[in-house]
């Protein structure tokens, strides 16, 4: 079968990209050929530049409709622009999927988050116009947003009871987890399959090689440091300052941890016990001086080296750059403190590199993926806002127990062991490649019955 899976963008490491190379490579091996539509030039098969994530009238529609109706003279000049756009990308998309012969299409937040209308309103006429089967992709919707919550306009509410997602018998809905699952029952009286965020756990597992054996030296670490990463990027909700509290009470014990630990290695007085923070700053707020803070108080040190990592390895005339993938090798713990995730794709990368990890009960992560059986240091599910600020703190108690749990396993060879292979199998078993397939077998299947 020929696939359209399409979004506003592709090809970059926000997590609806990386899902979509995901179900790319899985629809590939199941035998059909898949085309991506977007508004990313020079990726994928089908570009409409009007689909365009980073385009200025992207914003401009969002502002207009959700903040002030200011670049128009009223609600109808407003929707009457959108409804041109709409007619330009529908003919487009008419075209490429019928000179590809597309006979499902993927859209993939298109019909849930809100935003840019004609492209979600020339979906909907296309799949209407041309009877195409689909199977909408909801990651996020808009009423998870606040910044979505207020339209301006009268028509603004009506597109999203309209289109978001359309109520059309040939559209399979997806979720990426239970809680949506309810919601969108909930709001629309439409039912959904939840197919979770997946890995790939068939890949060769990241070891040291001749690539990465120099990056604890270029990051100033000593082969008997203990490593503590972040790998998520860097931004309030993750709430970084816990996992930066575990880490400084690990480090006020620090003295439990002297002698072997649970890879073989000594650790000695003079040994180091670090932050590693890969991750891209995305906060528009003073998060990282607030982290700098809190890392002082704590009397931690972290190591910032985003600009020493890339999506893939690469070594030219620009300097090496090194991987996410390069950064689990070196670490001993993953910290997760997130309080909000959709899913948690740190979470699933921290269970292929089968190092432990440090979690903080996020709502989604209660439902959907503590049920599946695994074994983490738990950091609660309850939480409060620090005095005078927006960032968050839980429990001092809380903290403590983790740091104990932590120097526990890190001295523990057996047990730290048991709980990796533990857990690797959960994820291999629920949450890898197989398993989207067998999703997606099914999906498509049921449009035959």
């Amino acid at each position: 079968m020929n696939i359209g899976l399409a979004h506003y963008r592709v090809g970059e490491t926000d997590g609806v990209s990386l899902e979509m190379e995901k179900w790319r490579r899985v629809l590939e091996d199941m035998g059909h050929r898949v085309f991506f539509i977007s508004g990313t030039p020079d990726y994928g098969e089908i570009y409409i530049p009007e689909m365009s994530f980073h385009s200025e009238r992207f914003k401009k529609i969002e502002n207009n409709a959700y903040r002030k109706l200011k670049d128009y003279k009223s609600e109808e000049e407003f929707k009457e622009d959108i409804l041109k756009e709409a007619k330009l990308i529908e003919e487009k998309l008419i075209k490429a999927v019928k000179e590809n012969n597309i006979e499902l299409l993927i859209p993939n937040n298109i019909f849930s988050l809100g935003v840019a209308f004609s492209v979600t309103i020339a979906f909907a006429r296309v799949i209407r116009k041309l009877g195409l089967k689909v199977i909408a992709h909801n990651h996020d919707f808009y009423w998870e947003r606040q910044a979505l919550s207020k339209p301006t306009c009268k028509f603004i509410k009506e597109y999203l009871d309209e289109y978001y997602p359309p109520k059309d018998e040939n559209i399979k809905q997806v979720v990426i987890n239970k809680i949506a699952k309810e919601e969108l029952l909930k709001r629309k009286g439409l039912d959904s399959t939840v197919v979770p965020n997946v890995f790939d756990f068939d890949q060769p597992l990241w070891k040291p090689d001749e690539f990465n054996k120099d990056l604890r030296e270029k990051l100033g670490i000593s082969s008997n440091d203990i490593v503590f990463l972040q790998a998520t990027r860097v931004t309030d909700r993750k709430a970084i300052e816990l996992a930066i509290e575990v880490v400084g009470e690990v480090n006020r014990r620090r003295q439990e941890l002297y002698g072997t630990l649970y890879d073989g290695r000594e650790f000695t007085p003079n040994g180091k016990i670090l932050m590693l923070m890969p991750g891209l700053i995305e906060t528009a707020t003073n998060y990282v001086d607030f982290l700098r803070k809190v890392a002082d108080k704590e009397k931690v040190e972290i190591i910032w080296c985003n600009e020493i990592m890339e999506a893939e390895r690469q070594n030219n005339a620009a300097g090496k750059k090194y991987s996410l993938w390069d950064m689990y090798v070196v670490a001993d713990m993953i910290t997760y403190p997130s309080i909000l995730e959709g899913w948690g794709n740190q979470f699933l990368e921290g269970l292929f590199a089968k190092k432990n990890m440090i979690v903080f009960e996020y709502p989604v992560y209660l439902t959907d993926i503590k049920p599946l059986g695994f074994e983490v240091i738990s950091l609660g599910t309850q939480y409060t806002k620090r005095k005078g600020t927006s960032y968050v703190e839980i429990p001092r108690e809380k903290i403590v127990e983790a740091a104990k749990e932590t120097i526990k396993l890190l001295k523990d060879s057996t047990e730290y062991s048991r709980r990796v292979e533990k857990n690797f199998a959960i994820g291999q078993q629920y949450l890898s490649y197989r398993s989207l397939r067998k999703k997606l077998k099914e999906i498509i299947s049921s449009f035959e019955s």
